[in-house]
């Protein structure tokens, strides 16, 4: 009776799902997978780094170029003459300027567009993204035309009985077009930010009497840190290595660290004290891109308590 009913039942099916073989990859080890693009990676970036900084203790004789030595030469000449430190300065203070503009400017621009609805929020949100798809260089020589002594910015000034200024080939042309083209890299993050941060906290605030201001300034802000972070520090770097802007709305006599190394390798040639400034300007940029994110992390740790 109990074989015949043992017999009689169901007998169980191995499911094809979990018989399915892992595929191939699964038996590799993650070094293996990644070893692509890390090669991809040494190439174009630690082998290009690792030859710029090489070339810096390079002597460079007029006569026959780049001549291999150990020589601390060109670091001496960057740092210890009062034009390279100009040159420097104007660097990361036309970058610091435009960081602070492109936060005043973005993060209140990024605050309207996360209240907006569709459909204006993916129009304006299109009009915030679409400059990235023009060429700075295409971008810069509209800012010339419209900055140049007949421009249209002159033209408007004289209609009030001001101008005509020189406002091509200055600082504030330089800042100006840098913010334009550097704040969709503020928007972006702060708005993805704010897209995280919860609405019943600010409807909390608001219910317990708090201001709109209060509610700003207490609750919704302070989780804005790591979006402005993240955006300032894009728009820092950015605007310190940047060399299209500056050469055509500088000019040669503004010059900047960028503008500077291409002089240094195209015009006279010297490619050692070329690769030296870029290679400071890289250390430096470095530093006070960490500083920043430091001091702003740990205000932030501070304020969430």
């Amino acid at each position: 009776m109990d074989s015949t009913l043992r017999s009689s039942s169901p007998t169980a099916t191995p499911d094809p799902q979990n018989t399915r073989r892992a595929p191939w990859h699964a038996y590799l080890p993650l070094w293996l997978m990644s070893a692509p693009a890390l090669m991809l990676f040494c190439v174009l970036v630690i082998v290009p780094l690792g030859m710029t900084l090489a070339l810096t203790f390079y002597r460079f004789d007029p006569s026959l170029g780049p001549v291999a030595a150990f020589d601390l030469h060109n670091y001496a000449e960057v740092l210890g003459s009062s034009y390279f430190h100009t040159i420097f300065l104007r660097t990361f203070g036309i970058a610091a300027l435009v960081t602070v503009l492109c936060i005043a400017i973005g993060t209140p621009e990024a605050y309207i567009l996360s209240r907006m609805g569709d459909p204006w929020r993916s129009l304006f949100l299109l009009v915030i993204l679409a400059p990235l798809l023009v060429s700075v260089v295409v971008r810069a020589f509209g800012w010339s035309m419209l900055l140049n002594v007949n421009g249209l910015v002159n033209q408007l000034l004289g209609v009030f009985g001001m101008g005509p200024y020189k406002l091509l080939y200055t600082t504030f042309a330089i800042v100006i077009a840098l913010v334009h083209v550097m704040l969709p890299f503020m928007v972006i993050p702060v708005w993805t930010a704010l897209q995280r941060i919860d609405p019943q906290t600010e409807n909390a605030a608001l219910s317990l009497m708090a201001s709109p201001a209060v509610t700003l300034r207490r609750i919704v802000l302070p989780q804005l840190v790591p979006g402005i972070l993240s955006g300032s520090l894009m728009v820092f770097g950015l605007s310190a290595s940047a060399f299209a802007i500056p050469g055509l709305l500088g000019g040669r006599r503004l010059k900047v660290a960028a503008t500077t190394v291409y002089d240094q390798f195209l015009s006279s040639m010297n490619w050692p004290l070329g690769a030296t400034i870029a290679v400071l300007l890289l250390i430096a940029n470095l530093v006070v891109m960490l500083t920043y994110y430091r001091v702003l992390e740990r205000r932030y740790a501070r304020s969430m308590g």
